[in-house]
C-alpha cells in the first residue's frame, strides 16, 4: 500500500514538471506566419496563391493567425548585394514581430529562407510552396521543412499540345531565358533531351518583337508551349499574362500554357497549375505546426495542384473536340446554350406552352363535343319541329281536305260541261277554250294547296334565304282560312304596305305563325262568339321586322307569362307543350326574339321581331 502512493506521487510530480515545458513550448509558437513570395504578389498567378492562402487561414476560425507577406520580385531583381539588402532589411522590419512559421513560395524563396533562418529566425520551421521535384531534390531541405512539391513534366505540355493537334510535328517554346524562369527552368534539360517524333524549337530569352515576328509564321500541325516571358528586352517588364495577350494576337497557332491565370490571356489550355490548391495546401501545413504538430510529422509530399484545364472559346477557335483532350479535363468559359442560359425561363416558357397546348387541346376537343351535341342538338330540334309541322298539319287537315275540294269539283264541274258542249252538234269551242282555262286556273290552285302542304310537311335542314315576310303570312294565313272558319273564329291579316325583306326558313316561319295562329283558336274553343286573330307585319325601325299574332281570347295569366315558350309547359289537357318551345327556338336560330303579352282590351298578343336583310 505504501510503495502505491509513493508510486503515484512520483508520476504526479514527473507530471506537474513536464506539463509547464510543454506549456511553454506552445507559448512559444505565436500565431503568426511570415510569407515571402519569390515573385510579385501583383501578378495575377501568385495573387491566387496568396489567395489560396488567405482563404484557408479565414477558414481557420479557432485561433486567430497574423499574415504578413513580402514579395521578393526575384524575376526582376537577383545578386548577392540585392539578397543580402533584403535580410538586412526583414531583419530590421521584424525585429519585434515574433514569427511562427514561415511560409516560402518558389524554390528561390526556399532557398533564402533557409539560408536567412539561423539569423532571422532561428528554430523557426519553413513552408514551402511552389517547388518543383528537381528543385526539392537539389536542395536537400532539412527535416524541419515541410511544404508540396509540384511535379511539372515537359512531356504533359507535349501531351496538351498533341491532344489539341492531332497530327503535331512541331512545338515551339517559349519563354525567357531558362536562368530566369525560376518555375520552368528545369525543362530545360528536358527540352534539350527532345521527343522522338517531334521537331522541337526553342524560342526563349529573345525581345519580344523577334518572338512575335517568329510566331506569326508558323507552319501547320504545330503548337506553342508557353511558359512566360517577363520583359520585352529592352528593359521594359510586365507580368507574364500581359505578355501571352500580345503574343496571342499574332500567334496563328494553339498556345499550350502551364497555368491557370493563363487560360483567360489567350491560352488553349494544358496540364496547368491551380495557383490556389498551392496556397490551401501550405497554409493548411503551417496551421497544423501552429497549432502544435511537429514539421517533422508533415513529410514533404507531392500534391495535386496540376490538372487539365482547357480554354473553351479557344478550343471553338482553333476547332478543337472535347472528345481529343485528356481523360477528365474541366472545361472553362464554355458558352453556356440558350436553355443554359436561360434555363428557367426555358422551363417556365416550356411549361407555359405546354399549359397552353393542353389548354387548346381541351378547348378543342369542348368545341368539337359541343358542336357535335349542337349537330344533334339541331337535329333533334328539326326533327321535333318535323313533328310539330305533322301535328300541325293534322289539325289543319280537315281545311286542307275542304281546300282541295273545292278546285277538285270545280274541275269535274267543268270536264263534264266541256263533255256536253262538245256532244252537241254544234259545239261553242270558245266556251270550250273559257270552260279549259278555267279548270287550268284550278289545277293550279289545287297544286299550289299541295305544294304548300309538301312544303310544310317534308324534313329538310334549316336553310336561310331572303324572303318576303308579306308572302310567307299570306301563306301562312291561306292554311288557317278553312280552319278559322270550321271553329268560327274570324281571321284578319294586316300586312306591312312595304316589302320586308328578312333572311330566314320560310317553312320554319311559318310553323312558328301556324303554331301561334292555332294556339289562339285553341284558347278561344269555350268562347260562345267575338272569336277573332289579327295577323299583323310591320317595321320597327330601320333594323328589324315586327310579326303579331293577336286575338280575343281570354289572355295569359300574368304569373304564367314568363314560363310559356319553357318546354312541356302547356295549360291544354291534351297539350304537350313543346309549340311555343319549338316556335322561340326557331326564332333564336333566326337572330330574333319572340315574347308575349296580354292586350289592354282583352286577349293575348304574341309578337316576333326579326332583322332585316342588308
Amino acid at each position: 500500500m505504501g510503495k502505491a502512493i509513493r508510486l503515484s506521487g512520483l508520476i504526479i510530480l514527473l507530471a506537474t514538471l513536464l506539463a509547464p515545458a510543454g506549456l511553454a513550448a506552445q507559448e512559444t509558437r505565436r500565431h503568426s506566419m511570415l510569407v515571402l513570395d519569390q515573385s510579385d504578389r501583383r501578378d495575377a498567378f501568385y495573387y491566387q496563391v496568396f489567395a489560396g492562402l488567405r482563404d484557408a487561414v479565414s477558414a481557420h476560425g479557432h485561433a486567430p493567425t497574423t499574415v504578413y507577406t513580402e514579395s521578393l520580385d526575384l524575376n526582376r531583381f537577383g545578386g548577392e548585394t540585392y539578397q543580402d539588402g533584403f535580410r538586412r532589411f526583414l531583419e530590421e522590419k521584424y525585429r519585434d514581430r515574433p514569427i511562427g512559421v514561415v511560409v516560402a513560395v518558389g524554390a528561390a524563396a526556399l532557398e533564402l529562407a533557409i539560408r536567412w533562418r539561423p539569423q532571422l529566425w532561428p528554430n523557426t520551421p519553413i513552408v514551402f510552396a511552389l517547388v518543383e521535384e528537381a528543385d526539392f531534390r537539389r536542395m536537400r531541405p532539412p527535416p524541419d521543412v515541410t511544404g508540396g512539391i509540384l511535379s511539372l513534366k515537359f512531356k504533359d505540355a507535349v501531351t496538351a499540345a498533341r491532344a489539341v493537334v492531332p497530327k503535331l510535328n512541331t512545338v515551339v517554346v517559349v519563354g525567357a531565358d531558362w536562368d530566369q524562369q525560376v518555375l520552368f527552368h528545369n525543362w530545360k534539360d528536358q527540352v534539350a533531351a527532345g521527343i522522338p517524333g517531334l521537331d522541337i524549337v526553342e524560342i526563349v530569352g529573345r525581345p519580344m518583337p523577334d518572338v512575335i515576328e517568329q510566331l506569326a509564321a508558323l507552319p501547320d500541325h504545330s503548337a506553342i508551349i508557353y511558359t512566360g516571358l517577363y520583359s520585352d528586352g529592352k528593359g521594359n517588364y510586365y507580368p507574364p499574362s500581359d505578355a501571352l495577350a500580345a503574343v496571342a494576337t499574332k500567334a496563328h497557332r494553339p498556345i499550350v500554357v502551364a497555368a491557370e491565370t493563363l487560360l483567360e490571356p489567350g491560352g488553349i489550355g494544358g496540364f496547368v497549375i491551380v495557383p490556389s490548391l498551392i496556397g490551401a495546401d501550405a497554409t493548411q501545413r503551417a496551421l497544423r505546426i501552429l497549432d502544435g504538430e511537429a514539421p517533422e510529422s508533415l513529410p514533404p509530399s507531392v500534391i495535386d495542384a496540376v490538372k487539365p484545364i482547357f480554354n473553351w472559346r479557344q478550343m471553338r477557335r482553333w476547332n478543337v473536340s472535347e472528345a481529343n483532350l485528356p481523360q477528365g479535363s474541366e472545361i472553362r468559359f464554355r458558352e453556356p446554350s440558350f436553355l443554359e442560359r436561360y434555363r428557367w425561363r426555358a422551363i417556365a416558357l416550356g411549361t407555359a406552352l405546354l399549359v397552353q397546348t393542353l389548354l387548346i387541346g381541351f378547348l378543342l376537343h369542348e368545341r368539337l363535343m359541343r358542336r357535335k351535341a349542337e349537330v344533334d342538338a339541331s337535329n333533334q330540334q328539326s326533327q321535333l319541329a318535323h313533328i310539330n309541322r305533322q301535328a300541325t298539319a293534322g289539325e289543319l287537315s280537315s281545311s286542307i281536305a275542304h281546300e282541295l275540294n273545292q278546285p277538285l269539283g270545280s274541275i269535274l264541274t267543268n270536264a263534264e260541261s266541256a263533255e256536253l258542249i262538245l256532244s252537241s252538234p254544234a259545239p261553242d269551242l270558245q266556251e270550250v277554250r273559257e270552260i279549259i282555262s278555267d279548270i287550268k286556273r284550278d289545277d293550279l290552285r289545287a297544286s299550289e294547296v299541295i305544294r304548300r302542304m309538301r312544303s310544310l310537311l317534308k324534313r329538310a335542314p334549316f336553310e336561310k334565304k331572303e324572303i318576303d315576310l308579306n308572302q310567307t303570312m299570306r301563306e301562312a294565313f291561306d292554311f288557317l282560312k278553312l280552319q278559322a272558319s270550321a271553329r268560327n273564329v274570324a281571321i284578319y291579316l294586316q300586312t306591312s304596305p312595304q316589302t320586308l325583306w328578312v333572311k330566314g326558313d320560310p317553312v320554319q316561319l311559318q310553323q312558328v305563325i301556324l303554331n301561334l295562329a292555332v294556339n289562339s283558336m285553341d284558347a278561344m274553343a269555350k268562347m260562345p262568339y267575338g272569336r277573332t286573330i289579327i295577323g299583323r307585319t310591320e317595321v320597327n325601325g330601320a333594323a328589324s321586322a315586327v310579326i303579331s299574332i293577336c286575338d280575343s281570347g281570354p289572355g295569359i295569366p300574368q304569373e304564367r307569362l314568363n314560363e310559356i315558350f319553357d318546354p312541356f309547359f302547356t295549360t291544354k289537357e291534351q297539350g304537350m307543350g313543346i309549340g311555343l318551345s319549338i316556335a322561340r327556338t326557331i326564332v333564336l336560330a333566326h337572330s330574333g326574339q319572340i315574347w308575349a303579352e296580354n292586350q289592354s282590351g282583352g286577349g293575348a298578343a304574341f309578337h316576333l321581331s326579326l332583322p332585316l336583310a342588308a
